[in-house]
């Protein structure tokens, strides 16, 4: 199945995936060591420890699938570079996500649409369930939570001026994260972020 409801987990989290990525960089996989942060030591700052092992795992479920290089910029990195390598991460975690960027933002950037819309969103899952007949067909509630996250990870990374409007902007990615992009040979994803260049 290409397509799943795993973006309803959240947006891009910058202050909790700073946190997974120092985590990742100085534990790496360390099951136990990861345990302790998330509950003993509220590395996130939850409010509770369901919220932190769900926000926790779908964090590190996104940087997992990037090198270590990528996740040094999400710790280390000014909030732009840091933004734009979570955007990365998030992509390659998620085709509903790239793929939105790729055939739709692309699109409605080519015709000199203004803004994205509900509507617009609507007919790319009807796309969806064209392109992947394994797809759920999900209920209302759960196609506007994806919907919602969606268009807080374009207003979070400038793609879109807020999640009020969707007024489309120009976006040029962060340097460090095309390069990073380029030399490890992630096409799909640098395709996705380039849409509105």
């Amino acid at each position: 199945m290409r397509y799943s409801a795993n973006l309803t987990g959240g947006s891009l989290k910058l202050a909790e995936s700073r946190a997974v990525a120092g985590f990742l960089l100085e534990h790496g996989d360390d099951k136990v060591a990861w345990k302790s942060a998330i509950g003993k030591e509220n590395m996130l700052k939850a409010k509770n420890a369901a919220t932190a092992i769900r926000i926790g795992r779908i964090i590190k479920d996104r940087l997992v699938l990037t090198m270590p290089e990528l996740w040094k910029m999400v710790y280390e990195g000014d909030s732009i570079l840091a933004t734009h390598a979570l955007l990365a991460a998030a992509i390659k975690h998620s085709y509903l996500l790239g793929d939105f960027m790729d055939l739709v933002v692309r699109e409605q950037r080519r015709i000199f649409a203004k803004q994205l819309s509900n509507a617009v969103w609507e007919e790319y899952l009807k796309l969806c369930r064209a392109r992947d007949p394994a797809l759920k067909d999900w209920n209302e509630c759960t196609k506007r939570r994806i919907r919602s996250t969606v268009f807080q990870v374009l207003a979070q990374a400038g793609y879109i001026d807020n999640t009020r409007n969707l007024c489309l902007q120009v976006v040029h990615i962060s340097a460090q994260v095309e390069k990073y992009l380029r030399e490890n040979n992630e096409a799909y994803v640098l395709r996705c972020v380039e849409v509105m260049a």
